[in-house]
């Protein structure tokens, strides 16, 4: 996805057996570059990691002010091959 004026949203894919305190490392450090980041997830068990792990991250990056804030919506993603409908998080500073 590209805006005007930014950098494109780098793009984070959360699977049901994905680590959450792992996934919350790699979102705080893009937060930390590029202020904003999305995440993808297909399914309840993806999208809960995906939750859980925004949430801690929130906790990584307060120390250094950051105030994070979550949009969410639909998005319709290749997966295997297939069509799949799954949830985009928008993470950006507030």
């Amino acid at each position: 996805m590209k805006r005007e004026g930014r950098a494109p949203y780098e793009v984070l894919k959360v699977a049901a057996a994905s680590k959450p305190v792992s996934v919350a490392g790699a979102i705080a450090g893009v937060i930390r570059s590029q202020q904003h980041v999305e995440v993808h997830a297909i399914g309840a068990g993806a999208v809960n990691q995906a939750i859980k792990a925004i949430a801690i991250s929130r906790g990584y990056v307060a120390p250094a002010g950051l105030d994070l804030v979550c949009i969410p919506s639909f998005i319709d993603l290749s997966f295997d091959g297939q069509e799949r409908t799954g949830i985009r998080l928008l993470v950006e500073v507030r």
